[in-house]
């Protein structure tokens, strides 16, 4: 129960918010009311309303290794361990006393204190644990650096405390926009050769490359430690290590900090949704137990992921996620966070082959609201340590309220992303003739969305790239693609592909409700998909790697998809686009196959017929002139030139309709999307 009144107060009051902007919640008040009570409970449980709940996130600066006031320090929680030793080259690998860990008896933490000359700067080490009945050793849960040895495979904790720790040179970016225009990287395979690339590789020859395309931040999947590199960085084994695959914690330092000099924001993918199932390196039967961090029995392991599902509900864990939050944030200066797997976190069957077709589906006995609580609490934590963060929610569910501010009774998300418009797409170009597309429910998918929630729309992710998936260049020209992109190669598959590449591009950036993202080489059509070395591929990196010459050569039609990402890009940002009420439709014929809509004075018109193309094809709209600022068949995209760049079109009042009726007539190649401003 709440404590006070001035608690009742409060839920009341974000209940009434919640309710005020989302009708359809009403037959649910007492279960939101709840889910608000557990959230204020749980904060006070955390911080006893003696600090703020970013104090509480602090345990990154008392747990695992320190070098303060003269000697080392290190810190672990294991509860059901009976005798913990240090061991690593600092002690040949043995166990010796001197290394012992003392048990403070104080909710099972374990510490040592150790002379400066005990421990030194890359060291490898690690804990040699044992419990009633067995023992093991463990990576410690806190570690900020694990590597893997190339020759062994085995992976240690490192010591890293360099004598000039890194100077940051520029401070974390100040965000004075409110669209965001996201490119999802992966370090390791965003180089051109067969192998792993790097932060500082990634910081010389990809980030210009960016920045140039004109986004406006990156998001960095794969960052927290993973023992399996195909794994995508999804398995996550150390959660406070930055992958030490792709260079030392000062290089991935110096990429943000270049990240920033350049004006561009950088979000994590952040995966707290669940953990690696290995235990050395891992947080499974850390201390001997199958729940220290995770549920016990069946509800502590994924069925379809074969990883470990942390219990939410605990102190120790809600502590060590929270402090995990807050230490990506001061450690490397992120700038927020995507939140991967969340709706594996809400639901006790993890959503698996489930359909959310109603909102009973989010108020049912089938809801972990133990995750609902830890998410709005991280929420708090990243918004208080730094003001300007961005936090993303990948939902497929539809969960009402992620995106919602606490202070009206959500969970505290930025954003969501709008995962049914990729899936919509998938569908569209998969299963459906072009002369069939059923307009009207592409724009109702384009635009299905909660007005009090943003999201970030996107045609296709890294999850579309994956082997076994396919881009959506490869759904809609095929092995073709190998051989006719030269530019003054004319071939009808290559050219129908390229043409709906760009208008499947162009549509869902201008209908997105704040956000857009592209994953890397996307933007060109990269011809392959992604495939991580592995048993099945005899361990190549054939398909791990971005083939950024593609885009760089003229005489290629991924040149002239790049030019036009570009432009599209531009023209969003200097239309301030996405910081603007959504799209409103004009014109919707599904025969004809044609879509027109407006969006912050910005003119839209979409003809998606293979074949047809349209003189004085009227379209009603507001009073005026405007002028031909973006059309996709422009030759240097690959189009056909059938449009006059620049071209200026006058409203007219028609014979039929009154005088308030206002129309252009325009021409509307065969699959070709224009975009025309007021002149």
């Amino acid at each position: 129960m709440v404590t006070d009144r001035t608690d009742s107060n409060l839920i009341q009051e974000r209940l009434n918010r919640r309710l005020d902007t989302d009708s359809y919640l009403e037959p649910y008040q007492a279960d939101i009311e709840r889910r608000l009570e557990k959230i204020l409970q749980t904060r006070q449980r955390l911080t006893g309303k003696r600090m703020t709940l970013a104090d509480f996130a602090a345990g990154h600066e008392f747990f695992g290794l320190h070098f303060r006031d003269n000697q080392w320090i290190f810190r672990e929680w294991a509860p059901n361990a009976e005798a913990i030793y240090l061991v690593g080259d600092m002690t040949d690998w043995q166990e010796l006393q001197a290394y012992a860990l003392e048990n403070t008896h104080i909710d099972g933490i374990w510490e040592i204190r150790l002379s400066p000359d005990a421990i030194f700067h890359k060291d490898f080490y690690r804990l040699r644990i044992h419990w009633k009945g067995g023992g093991g050793d463990r990576i410690p849960s806190y570690a900020r650096r694990v590597v893997q040895d190339p020759e062994t495979l085995i992976f240690n904790a490192q010591v890293w405390v360099p004598k000039q720790p890194y100077q940051w040179r520029h401070p974390a970016l100040s965000r004075d926009f409110n669209d965001l225009l996201i490119y999802e990287a992966h370090i390791g395979m965003a180089q051109e050769y067969q192998g792993i690339g790097s932060y500082t590789e990634f910081r010389e020859n990809v980030l210009p490359r960016i920045v140039e395309a004109g986004y406006n931040a990156i998001q960095l999947m794969a960052i927290q430690e993973h023992p399996y590199y195909g794994s995508f960085g999804y398995q996550v084994s150390s959660f406070f290590a930055a992958s030490s695959r792709f260079g030392t914690p000062d290089e991935l330092k110096a990429l943000i900090d270049a990240i920033h000099d350049a004006g561009l924001l950088v979000l994590m993918d952040i995966v707290h949704s669940h953990a690696v199932s290995n235990e050395v390196e891992g947080l499974s039967r850390f201390d001997g137990t199958d729940y220290q961090y995770f549920h016990s029995g069946d509800r502590g392991w994924h069925p379809a992921w074969d990883s470990r599902c942390f219990d939410y509900g605990k102190i120790q864990v809600l502590h060590f996620l929270l402090s995990n939050c807050r230490f990506w944030l001061d450690e490397y200066r992120f700038d927020g966070f995507r939140f991967d797997g969340i709706t594996s976190m809400l639901y006790l069957d993890h959503g698996l082959e489930k359909a959310f077709t109603s909102y009973d589906d989010y108020f049912t006995n089938n809801i972990d609201e133990q995750a609902l609580v830890y998410l709005a609490l991280a929420n708090e934590v990243i918004h208080s340590v730094n003001s300007d963060a961005i936090t993303v929610a990948e939902d497929i569910s539809g969960m009402p309220g992620l995106g919602v501010t606490l202070e009206h009774g959500g969970y505290g998300f930025d954003y969501r992303f709008a995962m049914g418009i990729p899936d919509f797409w998938i569908k569209l170009t998969k299963d459906t003739a072009d002369e069939e597309w059923p307009l009207g429910h592409l724009w109702h998918e384009l635009n299905n969305r909660r007005p009090d929630e943003k999201s970030i729309s996107y045609t296709e992710s890294h999850d579309q790239a994956l082997v076994g998936d396919q881009t959506l260049i490869f759904r809609l020209i095929g092995a073709d693609m190998y051989h006719h992109m030269h530019v003054d190669d004319n071939h009808l598959k290559v050219d129908r592909g390229m043409a709906l590449h760009k208008m499947i591009r162009l549509i869902t950036l201008a209908t997105a409700g704040s956000g857009y993202l592209n994953f890397m080489g996307n933007e060109f059509g990269h011809p392959e998909w992604i495939d991580f070395p592995r048993e099945g591929n005899e361990w190549s990196y054939q398909y791990a790697r971005r083939q950024w010459h593609l885009a760089d050569d003229p005489s290629l039609k991924y040149n002239q998809l790049a030019m036009f990402d570009r432009d599209m890009i531009r023209l969003a940002k200097k239309y301030g686009l996405l910081d603007t009420p959504p799209a409103e439709l004009l014109h919707d014929h599904n025969e004809n196959k044609i879509l027109a809509f407006a969006r912050n004075g910005l003119l839209f018109a979409f003809n998606f017929h293979p074949s047809h193309s349209y003189e004085h094809y009227q379209i009603d709209c507001p009073a005026g002139s405007y002028r031909m600022i973006l059309n996709t068949d422009h030759p240097n995209f690959g189009g056909h030139n059938r449009l006059v760049p620049g071209q200026i079109h006058h409203t007219f009042t028609p014979e039929k309709g009154g005088s308030d009726r206002h129309v252009l007539s325009l021409y509307l190649p065969a699959r070709t999307g224009i975009v025309l401003c007021p002149d």
